[in-house]
């Protein structure tokens, strides 16, 4: 029969055997557990009674322990030294930056610009390592065991504590090419009569939601091409096959580099949304934890990685 050690009222069982046991009286082990005798007694005999053995030799001179007691008091002492190790280990884990940081990352942004971060963190907490899962699905923290993750776009779980990073722009960007084949839109409207390159993971998918300020435009686009991969759209749009709408931070190298030109630049997909580092909790945070939201906060404090250094 497996008894629950957690129980209070075996607690205080174990507590009144280890204190007859070192002070040698039911009236001293009193005083040591601010206890009358009578209660510390009724205590060792229901701790006998449920064990259904001997633990205590009682006399009108003196108490002293059975050979089972003794053994019994013995092994309780070394697991009460084994849970205040414990407890002491894990306060430890909480205040210094180490142990397994389990992180939960967006696929192709963070290959693109998380993943080189990541070394410089490990360089400068060498105590602690990563596990960085990549996905486009929205993980569930809580019950994945995650630690942090990056989001992007609108917020949904209520439980997570989250900390806005940077803005998420949406944009539309083509190849020289194309526009030198096929014209820059004017409008909105005119994307109907263009290769539209489509994300399928969009939530208005199959349509753009497109915004400039106050105004709002919602366009039904068609194409030759549909993925949930935005990097393979990324290449069909550098190659000249169409137009893509996608985030800033996935074809800012590709305009930098000349590849792809905006499109219709005073316009924007989905307006409302950011770049978010989330969390199950504040309370009983690791310190490894709370480094790395330090250490990420600070590195977007200085701007978007893909907007440093541009002109």
């Amino acid at each position: 029969m497996i008894h629950d050690i957690s129980d209070t009222q075996h607690s205080d069982e174990i507590a009144a055997l280890l204190a007859v046991a070192a002070e040698g009286s039911f009236v001293a082990a009193g005083r040591l557990l601010q206890r009358h005798p009578t209660v510390i007694s009724r205590r060792v005999a229901a701790m006998e009674a449920r064990l259904g053995i001997r633990l205590v030799q009682r006399t009108t001179r003196q108490v002293r322990l059975t050979d089972a007691g003794i053994l019994l008091t013995q092994k309780l002492r070394t697991a009460i030294k084994l849970i205040t190790e414990a407890e002491q280990e894990a306060q430890a884990g909480a205040a210094e930056v180490r142990g397994t940081l389990r992180l939960a990352l967006p696929a192709a942004m963070g290959r693109q610009w998380l993943a080189p971060m990541l070394p410089d963190f490990l360089a400068a907490y060498p105590q602690v390592s990563i596990v960085a899962d990549y996905s486009e699905r929205f993980v569930d923290l809580i019950a994945e065991g995650f630690d942090l993750a990056i989001r992007m776009g609108e917020l949904q779980d209520s439980r997570l504590l989250a900390k806005k990073l940077g803005d998420h722009r949406r944009i539309l960007c083509a190849s020289p090419a194309y526009i030198a084949v096929h014209g820059q839109p004017a409008t909105p409207q005119v994307l109907v009569q263009h290769n539209c390159l489509r994300f399928s993971g969009f939530s208005t998918f199959p349509e753009w939601r497109l915004t400039n300020g106050n105004q709002q435009q919602t366009v039904p686009v068609s194409g030759s091409m549909t993925s949930n991969d935005s990097e393979a759209l990324l290449a069909a749009a550098c190659s000249g096959c169409g137009i893509l709408a996608a985030g800033e931070w996935l074809m800012s190298r590709d305009i930098a580099a000349g590849k792809l030109v905006q499109v219709l630049p005073d316009w924007q997909l989905d307006a409302q949304g950011g770049i978010y580092l989330v969390r199950p909790s504040a309370r009983y945070a690791a310190a490894s934890t709370l480094a790395f939201k330090a250490w990420i906060e600070e590195r977007f404090s200085t701007g978007l990685p893909w907007h440093i250094g541009r002109d």
